[in-house]
């Protein structure tokens, strides 16, 4: 009866002991790479749910690839009913996606009963991920800041603040130029960098005096994923 369970109706079969076992070590790699992912991402925060789904990703991979086997016919079944399941999460970041993909491909070694590759790889993948975020690879500069100002349509935005600017920044760049409250105004992006962090007021309140005390805004800049750069 229990060897029925992993006998199809068809000629394929699936190997008891190298289906557990494949299943086993996905399981558990799918545990070390959410652990290790929760780690990292402590200071920057994480969701519960994907955390989960990513120590389930790499045994679900490998079951599917163990039912599919060599059949093309199976295999396409299996594509459309996929197919099927829609997604209506918020798209993540770039290691976000790396980290799933990274999960399925261990899966998919996994099933494939590449063990001690699934293995290798993982451990190497994820020492690559934790050297990187320990050290700060790609970090941009923390000093640098996105200013936003909004000026009425008569003001000439090119040379307007060049004095304030002059006093209080070391640099700036006007990154973006944006119409706004149809048209009457003009929001105004720039990226910059303080001399002294100390004279962010004072630097603020010259500008609400020369913007006629509309909205100013003065953060770290965004990156492309929706966060922002450290």
């Amino acid at each position: 009866m229990f060897e029925s369970i992993f006998t199809s109706t068809s000629e394929n079969t699936i190997s008891i002991s190298q289906s557990m076992l494949g299943i086993l070590v996905a399981v558990v790699i799918g545990l070390v790479i959410a652990f290790v992912y929760t780690l990292v991402s402590k200071k920057d925060g994480y969701n519960k749910s994907f955390i989960i789904g990513l120590a389930l990703l790499p045994a679900i991979v490998a079951s599917v690839i163990l039912l599919v086997g060599s059949n093309v016919a199976r295999a396409f079944s299996m594509a459309g009913a996929f197919a099927l399941v829609r997604f209506r999460s918020a798209p993540g970041s770039a290691k976000d996606i790396s980290v799933v993909f990274f999960a399925m491909a261990t899966g998919l070694a996994c099933g494939l009963g590449f063990v001690t590759f699934a293995g290798c790889f993982a451990v190497i993948i994820l020492l690559v991920f934790v050297v990187l975020s320990v050290t700060g690879f790609g970090t941009r500069d923390a000093h640098r800041k996105q200013l936003r100002i909004t000026i009425p349509e008569n003001l000439n935005y090119m040379a307007v603040f060049d004095d304030i600017f002059d006093k209080y920044l070391s640099e700036n760049v006007l990154r973006k130029v944006k119409t706004t409250n149809m048209g009457t105004m003009f929001e105004l992006t720039y990226e910059c960098r303080m001399k002294d962090e100390s004279e962010q007021k004072q630097f603020i309140d010259e500008l609400r005096v020369r913007n006629g005390n509309l909205n100013i805004t003065m953060g770290m800049r965004p990156d492309s994923d929706g966060g922002y750069l450290n």
